[in-house]
């Protein structure tokens, strides 16, 4: 991973990121997979939003901490 994630929830939302474009990478040369290849981004965008919101409240856990 490139860094440290700051929750339980960061790390499995690194995770499956990861994992949906290892996903992508294997099928990426297979015929007709533009359609799953399409689906599959839409999930990596959404679990990036998520993750996003996720680093987001934590940095402003951080800085009411400081």
């Amino acid at each position: 991973m490139s860094y440290e994630p700051g929750s339980t929830e960061c790390r499995l939302l690194i995770e499956a990121k990861e994992n949906l474009l290892n996903a992508m990478k294997a099928i990426k040369n297979l015929e007709n997979m533009d359609s799953v290849q399409k689906k599959l981004m839409a999930v990596y965008n959404e679990l990036e939003g998520m993750h996003e919101l996720r680093r987001k409240k934590e940095n402003s856990t951080l800085s009411v901490d400081s």
